[in-house]
């Protein structure tokens, strides 16, 4: 007998022993009633998963599953565990001594033996923390096996947790969370209802039949498990609990965050939830290695406050476009792996160099040397900012280190930017002795020497970033060109440079950007050493970062890696090169991951599913690793943790990647370029060939385009139809590569089709295939220095000359610049500089005289001999030339629109320099002109005005006498010597000698003469000016000279168009005054960053719409408002002195609003701001337009702002809204802002997005004005393109197009900023979120509003009761009790957000209120308001045990329990409070009650403290009131002046004797008056007592009257009166 059966039958006799029998029914739901059918002969039914009498057992041995005996009765041949319900008879829940029946023991023991495993014990979890967390396994045929995540859900697990004994289901988790298990894969497709007692009891798959791997593993986190402590957000896959890939519980399982917009706030905000302190590192690209689906969370976008990562804006749950080569990581301060971030060299000669030491507990730990090399110490120099990695030495030279070592290891590939962003492990047990301590000695390069190439995959091109002040930063790529990338390359031992793009070309950097203007001279041996603007000054962002890329980058790196055994590159057997020798890869432990990154890592794409049962056959190499275990996110396999073995499996791993599948691929070309690897893209879509649009177009693009065309890597990314446009169809937009897709076709973009471009916009590539990189070897022979010579360039190892066919001036300044030799000063005929070996290599080349480098010219290459002139191309370069100090060439004018204005350089000692502006005058620059030919002087500005140049400054102190010929004959300084800088460089403007006289200006595309594109003629070619800076300064002008009055816009975004052919002027800046436009500063002619989509126009007053200098403001809509006109650039107002309708007639007719209906005065629209233009205006009704009725002077009046005049028209004049709505609000006048652009809707940036631009989008749709701007995509996200970005309206525009703004589409935002509006006509607002914080509740403190994502405070002026009231109201904390102001709770933080606050009292939202605004105020903290409300339970008092209402103990009110209050503190500043608010008059004492030693257990209110002008006591509370034992105290007494609710007869008494006091004392006078006077009169007797009698018309007050005479019964009655007049 089986010995378990045995020991089930008889565990009962042995006393204490439970009964396993028992566990098992418990545990897995069998019953002790008999296995039988209901008619004792029938067949149990196994097709059903249950006997007829419903026993949950599985089949014995020798029944198939589906009812039919088999051959084989081993154990295998047991069912699948197929679902078996349980019989509705119960049996017994516990184990008996007997069994009912003998048969019934038999049949138990029978089944028993027959299974070769009881079920109690057959399930655990492994893996985890505990036993109630972990990997799901079974126990099978003796051997435990794992279950496959295939439909494994929340319902399996909750069978597992209760099976288990573990609670309920915290998490079920898919592919391998608890690692991959070994053996057998017993279960697959396990389904369960979720209510069984067991996992037995649901249905599966047969045992061991499966179609997963050991990355399926399943597994199940169960309440009781340690799991349920650590909440719904965890880092794993890192050193520790705080470093790692982040995934939220959501729906019973884990998922990963996308890294879309991911960052360190985000960042912040689980650090902080997770307690593990601050940010770190905010990781992207899977950093900690690739977690399994979902993704629950996408465009994460925290502003770092919050307490929890699910508080913070993001996508839908499970809403994203991510795979998980995207997942987000964090590391945080509170993990050991903070320590990498913060590493020194300890014991060396100098910092650069030493034992590699971290900070650890409060002390230094050193790195064990175990797999420590060059990598980790190229890295650790990095990011020391000590320069490139000498050596990493084997053994210590710099001692032993006296502390610990550090108990983890560190793995780098050696391009990343710190330790911390290595693969960073435990070590394991072993011990690093003393002496094997990691080393490393660094180059030690200075700060600032330092330089990198980034984001290309290749040390040798890239974005260039250079380390300043101990941070890394970009260059901006302004005067960025090839002799600039050539110090770069020389810096970086990377040889010569092919190309300097810009323009962000690879990929925009972050952080600060350190140099600007860059001028090398190309002998520099660092880039610091470069004259540029000061560190961290400039005008530029990081889309126009610089890049350059090397010749070096061209050499292909051994590939450590290589498929055998196809013909295709991209598929077949993997073989590593290990030393010298390449070796293959065993199959076993190979998967998809694996797969990918050899792919990557090839270039070849992403691998396809065929890769996991490819055999490529086994080769005759020897095995160099097995058991590969990559995450999917490495870069090259050498990154993968592996195994050394001789592969018993014998199969060899092999891979299927889809660069080889090429039918799959959208077939592309390049044309119109000099030869098959450079031209303008195009690709093959639907049978027909169209081109791809350039936004975002960069050198990751070209890069894979290059590969897929078999033309090496990419060397430029040309942009705006470089190799001209296209015809047919726009195929791709907004192309983005990441540079290891195998074809164009596989990287991201729009659908095919959609777009938003043009074809003046095609993209171009050049490729350093077929040659054309061999260009960038040039040289000048054959003539005495190396600025002047024959032209020749280095290919297929021998050097050859170019065809001087076509060759001019234009070609001869690319070949100069190139070369570093400055410009081109002439083109000689090549016999001047001879023939050579007469072989020409370049048959022709066409430049336009603005590329960086002759490869980017249009070419014929490498001898195709059709050369008519057979004659060889020469230069003669301005730094070869040695110039007569008294010619004209010996002094040029830079920088200036034109050769006659500009700063002053002349040539000395073979170097242009500049003169300072000491002395300079009219007559220096006199001078100037006429050596330049350039007629007359104008002017003679100084301070740079046409920006600072660089090098030598030359001359100093010059004083002519305007008679010289030239300006080396003047009085000054020797040469050189100066007390000058470049911030003081002489310019001069010319006359221009006839100049002015040529067609050199005009406006096109307008309705008139005076409006329209702006172009200028300059080199015989007409041109435009881009809009970079243009305002209407400039436009003012451009309509002077032209005669059209002023200007009244200055459009850009090619208002009128776009134009054509050069763009010739760029960030023109002129002041307003100039007399003639060419003497406004700008870039040098033709230099520019701009494209047609850019072009400034210009509306002059003589040109203009009626409209145009018309304007009403603030009405309902656009033809009802304040009146407003422009004048001299400028809106101002029309006073309503002598204003009529007749005079609103012609507004209306003005603005084409119908006829007029009001015209209202006294600034019934609003007050306006700025100048009162009109006064006194008096129309007739027939002009044309207001300016032309009669009316003071402009800008003479007697009026103020509260006189403006109004208008309201008929008409509604509702404008053309088309090209702007709101969309996702409440309201049509509330929502995300979009704009129609190029017949597409697109989406706002909200950079810069304020009030002033909302008021133009509500003004143009007719909404009022702009309550809110709300950004961070308040309203949602939109979808397509962002078209517009750094949005900066003036508030006085029409339409939001008329703002200034980055060019259309230009943007470095995402949808998770898109721009809002809140207009006055939604009849919304968009709420305020408000607190009261440092107060002692939440219902008292200082007032902070949040406005941007950020909390501030609010101003005192004018804040009173009615504010504070919309505040409780809003807080739901009652009514208003106090406004203090003068930070009353303590001064906040910045910054202030609102001042000159003004609420009615009525409002349902303190947004609603008025205010000014954001962040305008005249404040300091000082002044922070704040609010004290009646709370929902406001303080009551009362006073105890007193001689009356208004003297006693004090007790309060306090969570409906009347307690005292502590007398600790107390004072008569209390106490004035206190009877203030009884009504008890003023506090008269504050006595201390009896102490408290006689109640131990007394419970008083602590807290209280006033400053006596308190209205209430609950003004008074502090942070800390509540109930406490009051130590060392006794209970608070109050005794106030007067009893509360006293009669107030006593005090009217007195108050009126004291008047009749008065009174009488005033009577008596006159009777004494009128006595004498009598006694005075002779026969005045008779008199006296005519007038001694009652007289009835002197009554002062009432029944008062004077006495004939004192005492006697007058007294009683006066008394008598006096008591009645008391008792009224």
């Amino acid at each position: 007998m089986n010995p378990r059966v045995r020991k089930a039958l008889f565990a009962p006799c042995f006393p204490g022993t439970a009964l396993p029998i028992a566990q098992g029914r418990a545990r897995w739901g069998i019953r002790s009633t008999p296995w039988h059918s209901s008619t004792g002969s029938e067949t149990p039914n196994w097709e059903q998963g249950r006997g007829t009498g419903g026993i949950p057992l599985y089949p014995p041995i020798g029944i198939h599953p589906r009812g039919q005996p088999t051959a084989d009765l081993q154990p295998a041949a047991m069912a699948t565990p197929a679902r078996i319900h349980p019989s509705s008879r119960r049996g017994t829940r516990r184990g008996r001594s007997g069994a009912k029946s003998i048969g019934t023991l038999l049949l138990l023991a029978w089944l028993w033996g027959a299974s070769s495993e009881s079920p109690a014990g057959s399930l655990r979890l492994e893996g985890g923390p505990s036993r109630c967390a972990g990997r799901v396994e079974v126990l099978h045929n003796g051997t435990w096996g794992t279950v496959c995540d295939d439909g494994w859900s929340f319902r399996e697990g909750q069978v597992v947790c209760r099976e288990l004994g573990c609670g309920t289901v915290l998490s079920v988790a898919p592919g391998s969370r608890y690692g991959e298990g070994m053996g057998p894969i017993w279960l697959d497709e396990v389904n369960c209802t979720g209510e069984e007692k067991a996992l037995w009891e649901c249905r599966a798959k047969p045992w061991g039949e499966h179609n997963c791997n050991h990355i399926e593993d399943a597994s199940v986190e169960c309440s009781d498990s340690i799991v349920a402590t650590l909440g719904t957000l965890q880092l794993v896959n890192g050193l520790d609990h705080c470093a790692g890939r982040v995934e939220v519980l959501h729906e019973h399982m884990w998922g990963t965050v996308c890294d879309d917009g991911w960052d360190l706030l985000d960042a912040a905000v689980v650090c902080r939830q997770l307690g593990c302190g601050t940010a770190l590192a905010a990781t992207h690209g899977a950093h900690f290695g690739r977690g399994h689906d979902p993704i629950w969370l996408d465009e994460v976008n925290c502003t770092g406050t919050e307490a929890a990562l699910v508080d913070c804006r993001a996508s839908a749950w499970g809403k994203n476009n991510c795979f998980h080569g995207e997942d987000a990581g964090v590391v945080c301060s509170g993990s050991a792996l903070a320590a990498a971030t913060a590493p020194r060299l300890a014991n060396g000669s100098t910092r650069c160099d030493g034992r590699v030491e971290v900070p650890q507990h409060g002390s230094w730990a050193s790195l064990c040397d175990q797999d420590w090399g060059l990598a980790e110490a190229r890295v650790l120099c990095r990011q020391l900012g000590c320069g490139t990695a000498l050596v990493a030495p084997a053994r210590s030279r710099s001692g032993y280190g006296a502390g610990p070592t550090w108990p983890n290891r560190v793995s780098c590939v050696g391009t990343e930017s710190s330790l911390s962003m290595c693969k960073v492990q435990a070590r394991g047990n072993g011990s690093c002795p003393h002496g094997r301590e990691a080393l490393v000695v660094c180059s030690g390069n200075s700060e600032g020497d330092q330089v990198r190439l980034v984001n290309y995959g290749s040390r040798c091109a890239g974005r260039v970033e250079i380390y300043h002040n101990q941070q890394w930063g970009t260059v901006c790529d302004d005067n960025w060109d090839l002799v600039d990338a050539d110090v770069v390359c020389r810096q970086l031992d990377c040889g010569r440079a092919l190309s300097a793009p810009g323009r962000g070309q690879f990929g925009r950097g972050d952080g600060i950007i350190w140099m600007d203007e860059t001028n090398c001279t190309g002998t520099e041996s660092a880039l610091s050493s470069c004259p540029a603007r000061p560190w961290g000054t400039g005008n530029c962002y990081h889309g126009e970062d610089a890049g350059v890329v090397c010749s070096d980058s061209l050499i292909p790196e051994p590939a450590p890696i290589r498929l055998a055994n196809t013909s295709h590159r991209c598929a077949g057997r993997v073989e590593v090169l290990h030393g010298e020798h390449w070796e293959a890869v065993c199959k076993q432990g190979w998967d998809q991951r694996d797969a990918e990154v050899a792919c990557r890592e090839l270039g070849c794409g992403t691998a396809l599913p065929a890769s996991e049962g490819a055999d490529f056959g086994t080769g005759a190499l020897p095995v160099s690793l097995e058991n590969v275990r990559c995450q999917g996110t490495e870069r090259s396999l050498r990154e993968c943790p592996a195994g050394r073995g001789s592969c018993e499996h014998a199969k060899r791993a092999g891979v299927v990647c889809s660069g080889s599948i090429v039918s799959s691929f959208a077939p592309v070309r390049v044309v119109n370029g000099s030869g098959r690897c450079s031209g303008r893209v195009e690709v093959l879509h639907a049978g027909q060939w169209g081109t791809v649009c350039d936004d975002g177009w960069d050198l990751l693009d070209a890069k894979v385009l290059c590969r897929q065309l078999g033309c090496g890597t990419a060397v430029l990314a040309p942009h705006r139809a470089h190799y001209g446009q296209g015809q047919g169809p726009i195929w791709l937009d907004a192309v983005r590569c990441a540079g290891t897709e195998a074809a164009l076709s596989e990287c991201r973009s729009k659908a095919w089709g959609t777009h938003g471009c043009e074809h003046g916009e095609d993209a171009g590539v050049i490729c350093s295939g077929s040659g054309i990189s061999d260009l960038g070897s040039l040289r000048l022979v054959n003539s005495s220095d190396p600025c002047s010579g024959r032209v020749e360039v280095f290919h297929e190892e021998r050097w050859g000359g170019i065809c001087s066919d076509g060759w001019d001036l234009a070609e001869a300044h690319v070949v100069c610049g190139q070369l570093g030799c400055g410009t081109a000063h002439a083109v000689p005929g090549s016999p001047g500089f001879g023939l050579g070996d007469g072989f020409l290599w370049v048959d022709a080349v066409e430049c336009s005289g603005m590329e960086g480098a002759l490869l980017e010219c249009r070419l014929k290459l490498w001898g195709e001999e059709s050369c008519r002139s057979k004659a060889h191309a020469a230069v003669v370069c301005s730094a070869s030339i040695d110039i007569d100090p008294r010619s004209s060439e010996a002094v040029r004018l830079v920088n200036g629109p034109h050769r006659c204005a500009g700063r002053v350089e002349v040539f000395h000692n073979q170097q242009w320099g500049t003169v300072c502006d000491d002395g300079w005058d009219l007559l220096d620059a006199a001078v100037v002109c006429r050596q330049l030919g350039c007629g007359a002087a104008l002017s003679a500005p100084g301070l740079s005005g046409f920006g600072q140049g660089s090098g030598p400054i030359w001359l100093d102190g010059v004083s002519c006498l305007g008679t010289e010929g030239t300006i080396a004959e003047c009085p000054g300084k020797p040469w050189g010597q100066h007390t000058c800088n470049h911030v003081e460089d002489a310019s001069v403007v010319c006359a221009g000698a006839g100049i002015a006289s040529s067609p050199q200006l005009r406006l096109v595309g307008g309705l008139s003469e005076c409006s329209g594109r702006v172009e200028v003629f300059y080199a015989n070619k007409w041109g435009t000016i881009c809009d970079d800076n243009w305002d209407l300064q400039d436009a003012a002008v451009v309509c002077r000279v032209l005669g059209c009055g002023a200007a009244t816009l200055a459009p850009g975004s090619a208002r009128f168009g776009w134009g054509t052919g050069p763009i010739w002027l760029d960030n023109v800046s002129c002041t307003g005054q100039e007399t003639d436009f060419f003497q406004c500063p700008a870039k040098m002619w033709g230099i520019h960053n701009c494209h047609h989509g850019e072009d400034a126009g210009v509306v002059c007053g003589a040109g203009n719409s009626s409209s145009a200098a018309l304007r009403l403001m603030d009405g309902p809509h656009r033809c009802a408002g304040r009146v407003e006109v422009l004048h001299e650039g400028q809106w101002g107002t029309v006073c309503d002195d002598g204003w009529d309708l007749t005079d609103a007639v012609v507004v209306c007719h003005q603005l084409g609003c119908g006829g007029a209906e009001a015209a209202p005065l006294q600034a019934h629209f609003k007050q306006g701001t700025g100048r009162i233009w009109l006064d006194d205006v008096a129309c007739t009704g027939s002009e044309e337009a207001l300016a032309q009725c009669h009316a003071r002077p402009w800008g003479q009046n007697n009026c103020n702002h509260g006189e403006d005049a109004g208008v309201v028209c008929s008409g509604s004049g509702s404008p053309n809204t088309s090209s702007v709505r709101l969309m996702d609000g409440s309201h049509r006048c509330t929502g995300r802002v979009e704009v129609l652009h190029a017949g597409q809707w697109g989406t706002v940036c909200d950079d810069g997005w304020d009030l002033s631009d909302a008021d133009v989008v509500c003004r143009q749709l007719g909404c009022g004005s702009a309550r809110e701007a709300p950004g961070r995509a308040y309203f949602g996200q939109g979808t397509g393109r962002i078209w517009l970005d750094n949005v900066g309206c003036t508030g006085n525009e029409e339409t939001l197009a008329q703002c200034q703004s980055q060019p259309w589409g230009h943007s470095n935002c995402h949808h998770g900023e898109d721009a809002g509006v809140v207009c006055s006509e939604a009849n919304t607002t968009v709420t305020v979120p408000i607190r009261l914080v440092d107060g002692p509740n939440r219902c008292a403190g200082r007032v902070e509003v949040e406005h941007e994502h950020q909390w501030g405070t609010i101003c005192d002026d004018r804040w009173d009761l009615r504010d504070a009231k919309v505040i409780c109201r809003q807080l739901g904390c009652g009514t208003a009790v106090a406004a203090p102001g003068h930070a009353r709770f303590g001064a906040g933080g910045d910054p202030i957000w609102l001042d000159d606050v003004e609420c009615a009292g009525i409002e349902g939202a303190f947004s609603q209120c008025s205010h000014e605004s954001w962040g305008l105020h005249d404040c300091n903290h000082n002044e922070d308001a704040g609010v004290v409300c009646s709370g929902p339970n406001p303080l009551q008092l009362r006073v105890q045990d007193g001689p009356g209402p208004c003297a006693g103990r004090l007790e309060v009110l306090y969570n409906a329990t009347w307690l005292g209050v502590c007398g600790t503190g107390w004072s008569l500043l209390e106490a004035a409070v206190v009877c203030r608010q009884l009504g008890c008059g003023q506090a008269q004492a504050a006595p201390m009650g009896a102490p408290l030693d006689h109640e131990p257990n007394r419970v008083l209110l602590e807290g209280l403290s006033c400053s006596g002008t308190e209205s209430l006591l609950l003004e008074c509370q502090q942070s800390h009131m509540g109930p406490g034992p009051c130590p060392q105290g006794s209970v608070a007494t109050v005794v106030c002046t007067e009893p509360k609710g006293a009669l107030s007869s006593c005090s009217a008494l007195i108050a009126l004797l004291v008047l009749v006091m008065l009174l009488s004392g005033g009577l008596l006078w006159l009777v004494l008056k009128r006595r004498c006077i009598a006694a005075a009169q002779t026969g005045a007797h008779q008199r006296l007592r005519d007038q001694d009698a009652p007289s009835t018309s002197f009554q002062p007050m009432g029944a008062i009257y004077v006495p004939s005479a004192a005492g006697g019964p007058e007294d009683t009655e006066m008394m008598q009166l006096i008591e009645e007049d008391a008792a009224q």
